[in-house]
C-alpha cells in the first residue's frame, strides 16, 4: 500500500466490482456498529459487533490508517474517527485500499454517497450497476395502468443499459431463486402487473415471481452483465432459497442471450457458485462480502472457491456499504488471503512462481475489466 500498511494489492490495483456508497457526515456509535452486521438486532449482552470476525478485521487494518495502533480499543478508534471528521476519515481509508475502480450498486435509498462522491473520496473511478427491482418500483409509482408500467419498465431498463455497466437483482430476497426459469407469457405478466398496481397503496415492493422473472429476462436481453444476489444476507432473506444451484435451469435458459451472470457472495453455498462458474461459460463467481465476514478464515473460504472455479471467472469485491472501513477490511482480507494461498501453492510446487502474480491480477482486477469493459488502471500501461 502507498502508506506502507497492509499487503500490497495485485498489479494493476483492484476493481471493486460490487459495492455501495458510504454514509455522509458523522456517525453515532450505534449506527457505526449497525454496519458491522447483517442482523437487525443488538449484539449479545456485554458485547458489540466489534466482537466478530469482521469487527476484528476492522480493528486490525483501519486504526493505523488514522494514526492509531492496530487492535486499539474500539472507543479510541471511534474517538479518533470523530476527531478527524467523517470526510477526512473516509478519504484516508478509501485511498489506502488500492481500489482503482468502484462498480456501484445504486439501488439502496439510504443517505449514502453517490458513485461520483465515492470516486472523489477514493481518488478512483466509479461506474454504475442498476438494481432491477428499484427500477420497477420507481416505474410503477408513475404508471397509471399495467400497460404503462410494462412499457415504461422496458424503456427504463434499456435506457439504463446505455450508461450503466450492468444490472443487479435481489430476487433471492423477494422470492427466492427457485423460480420458473422461462420468460413469463403476456397473460401472466399482465396479471402480475395488475396485482402490483392494485396494491401500491400499501407500498410498492416487487416480489411477485412473475415480475422478477420478467426483470431478469429484460436485463438479459441487453447482454450486459447481470449480478444476482446469492447466499447470506439480512433477516429479510430465507437462506435456503438463496442457493445459487437453484438457478441452474435459468442459467441454461439464458445462455443464448449472451448475458453474463455474476453470482454474488454465495456463502455458505460458495462451492455451488464455483461449480456453476466451472461448467457454464457465462457464469462468474464473486467473493465479496463473504471474505469480509469470515475474516481470519477468509483464506480457507477463498481456497474453497478456487477448488473448482476457473481463475478467469472469479471476481473481487467488497460489497462495502455505509462504512469506508468495509472497503479497507474487504481489500486487505482478499489480498492477504490470496497471497497466503498462492505462496503456499508455489511453495509446495503446485503452482509455478510466475503464475501466482498473473492469477492474482486476474482475480483482483483483470477479470472485472474484461467482463465490464473497463479500461486499464491509470499508469498501468
Amino acid at each position: 500500500m502507498a502508506n506502507g500498511t497492509g499487503p500490497e494489492p495485485p498489479g494493476g490495483g483492484l476493481v471493486d466490482h460490487h459495492c455501495h456508497g458510504v454514509a455522509r457526515g458523522p456517525l453515532t456509535e450505534a449506527r457505526f456498529l449497525s454496519y458491522l452486521t447483517e442482523s437487525d438486532a443488538p449484539a449479545a449482552e456485554g458485547t458489540t459487533f466489534f466482537d466478530s470476525q469482521l469487527g476484528f478485521a476492522v480493528r486490525r487494518w483501519c486504526p493505523p490508517l488514522l494514526g492509531l495502533p492496530a487492535h486499539c480499543p474500539p472507543a479510541d478508534y471511534l474517538a479518533r474517527r470523530a476527531e478527524l471528521g467523517a470526510e477526512e476519515a473516509t478519504r484516508r481509508l478509501l485511498r489506502a485500499t488500492g481500489i482503482t475502480d468502484y462498480v456501484v450498486d445504486t439501488g439502496l435509498a439510504d443517505d449514502i454517497t453517490t458513485p461520483g462522491e465515492l470516486a472523489a473520496a477514493g481518488d478512483a473511478r466509479a461506474h454504475e450497476i442498476v438494481r432491477l427491482e428499484t427500477v420497477a418500483e420507481r416505474t410503477a409509482e408513475r404508471a397509471g395502468t399495467s400497460r404503462e408500467f410494462l412499457d415504461g419498465l422496458q424503456e427504463a431498463v434499456h435506457a439504463a443499459a446505455r450508461t450503466a455497466l450492468g444490472f443487479k437483482s435481489v430476487a433471492a430476497y423477494r422470492h427466492g431463486l427457485g423460480f420458473d426459469p422461462a420468460p413469463p407469457g403476456p397473460g401472466e405478466l399482465g396479471a402480475a402487473a395488475d396485482r402490483l398496481l392494485a396494491g401500491r397503496d400499501a407500498g410498492l415492493r416487487v416480489d411477485d415471481p412473475v415480475l422478477l422473472r420478467h426483470l431478469l429476462w429484460t436485463a438479459a436481453g441487453t447482454a450486459l452483465p447481470l449480478q444476482i444476489h446469492t447466499g447470506f444476507g439480512d433477516p429479510d432473506l430465507r437462506l435456503h432459497r438463496s442457493d445459487p444451484a437453484l438457478l441452474t435451469d435459468f442459467v441454461k435458459a439464458v445462455r443464448p442471450t449472451g448475458c453474463p451472470l455474476v453470482l454474488l457472495h454465495a456463502y455458505p453455498y460458495h462451492r455451488n457458485a464455483a461449480y456453476l462458474a466451472h461448467v457454464f461459460p457465462h457464469v462468474y463467481a464473486d467473493v465479496g462480502l463473504t471474505l469480509s465476514y469470515t475474516g481470519a478464515r477468509a483464506a480457507a473460504v477463498l481456497a474453497e472457491v478456487l477448488e473448482l472455479a476457473p481463475f478467469g471467472k472469479v471476481l473481487f469485491s467488497t460489497d462495502a456499504y455505509g462504512l469506508p472501513e468495509l472497503y479497507v477490511a474487504g481489500s486487505r482480507l482478499f489480498t492477504q488471503a490470496l497471497g497466503r494461498l498462492t505462496e503456499a501453492w508455489v511453495g509446495e510446487g503446485a503452482w509455478a512462481a510466475a503464475d501466482a502474480p498473473r492469477i492474482a491480477g486476474l482475480i483482483g482486477s483483470g477479470n472485472a475489466r474484461r467482463l465490464y469493459g473497463l479500461p486499464p488502471a491509470e499508469g498501468s500501461g
